[in-house]
């Protein structure tokens, strides 16, 4: 057994499943195990590397800023902080203040306590499929029972409804509703795109309604999807929108942008002790530089309907559906996706699994053509691949 295994399997906490392969290096969209082995990452991180691995903007940012000051609490002012606040809250002009945080899961969770406290109510209403993180308040949030029930009970007042259903999101909201959470795609409920209608009616009702709209876009926000924000896609302007993975190049980060509906935040309220760090901020700063100079969303947008058009183009009769949006697409298959992902691996090409059936791409902004090329033959070959019955069950 490789040492590095060994030393993982023997010490880390067990929470995870891993691959028998140990990644030592990165570059673009490439990556590198520890025999030497190249693959094309469609995994990258979760999400979070849209500027591919190891950018040099951000590493030098990192490099520069370490040598000056990691970490400063939020009760000081600081030079990295004050500039990335003042990116962030131009992102949606309506939302113009910025909790900054460490995680997905925590920029969620400052979103739900904050709509709360503003609206002095305790329901919260969340899709069926969607995931939001994994700490108590956003797993409250979460459909998924896999994910949730080991941990019951959870935070009471949370509610599931149908995703892209507006006559159940109508039903669900009332006058004890404080919020309502949405992704614009449901990344690990399998990749569904929320309809345009769904999105405009659940804004409708949260106003009339007097609750706010939470809109994660910690997986779709930073270019994914072909717009720096998924919601510009719908003209959507909710009160709270969370944000995470891309945002700094690879560094731990998590932020809520806030808007004017949201009240009551007053010192001591809320808090984190590492957020905000001029370290991440410098990182954070590097890599929205490099986004918008290299419109990667422009990239992802083009990329993205290059891919869906391929993909949709295998025919094959172990797909049922291929969608998304941008560089963010599921490929539904008529049988479970684990052996596929292997034969993938196997060819050297990085997916993951969303739900048992779907297999999905994330692959940095940064690809080529010529890389995706690549993904789709590995996919298509993997597919067209004979799998003993043992491998599907």
């Amino acid at each position: 057994m490789n040492e590095l295994f060994e030393i993982e399997l023997s010490h880390s906490s067990g929470v995870y499943a891993k691959h028998p392969i140990a990644i030592v290096r990165g570059e673009g969209a490439r990556v590198w195990d520890s025999e030497g082995k190249e693959y094309i990452d469609c995994v990258a991180g979760h999400g979070v590397a849209n500027l591919g691995h190891a950018h040099p903007a951000v590493a030098e940012a990192i490099s520069v800023q370490a040598r000056r000051l990691i970490t400063l609490h939020e009760a000081y002012y600081n030079d990295q902080r004050a500039a990335l606040l003042g990116k962030l809250a131009r992102m949606v002009p309506e939302l113009d203040r910025v909790f900054l945080c460490n995680s997905g899961t925590e920029a969620v969770e400052a979103a739900l306590k904050f709509a709360r406290l503003s609206t002095g109510r305790s329901g919260v209403v969340a899709a069926m499929r969607g995931f939001h993180g994994r700490t108590m308040g956003a797993l409250s949030a979460t459909w998924n029972k896999h994910y949730r029930e080991p941990f019951l009970p959870l935070v009471p007042g949370f509610s599931h409804v149908p995703f892209n259903n507006v006559e159940a999101l109508e039903k669900a909201v009332t006058e004890d509703t404080a919020a309502v959470i949405l992704e614009v795609v449901q990344g690990e409920g399998g990749v569904h795109v929320a309809d345009p209608g769904y999105l405009e009616s659940a804004r409708a009702i949260t106003q009339e309604r007097g609750a706010l709209l939470i809109i994660d876009e910690v997986q779709t926000g930073l270019g994914r999807t072909g717009k720096l924000l998924a919601l510009e896609h719908f003209d959507l302007v909710p009160d709270l929108v969370c944000l995470a993975k891309g945002l700094a190049g690879g560094l731990p980060i998590g932020a809520a942008l806030i808007g004017k509906a949201v009240r009551n935040l007053t010192p001591g309220m809320h808090g984190s002790t590492f957020g905000g760090n001029p370290l991440v901020c410098a990182a954070a700063l590097a890599a929205l530089e490099v986004l918008l100079s290299e419109d990667l969303p422009g990239q992802a947008a083009a990329k993205g309907a290059y891919l869906l058009e391929r993909l949709r183009g295998l025919r094959s009769p172990l797909i049922r559906e291929v969608r998304g949006l941008g560089l963010m697409v599921g490929v539904e298959l008529r049988s479970r996706v684990a052996p596929y992902l292997a034969a993938m691996q196997d060819r050297g090409v990085l997916a993951f699994a969303a739900g048992l059936t779907v297999i999905r791409l994330l692959p940095p902004l940064v690809i080529t053509q010529a890389e995706l090329d690549t993904v789709i033959e590995s996919l298509r070959s993997a597919i067209a691949e004979p799998i003993p019955e043992t491998a599907e069950a």
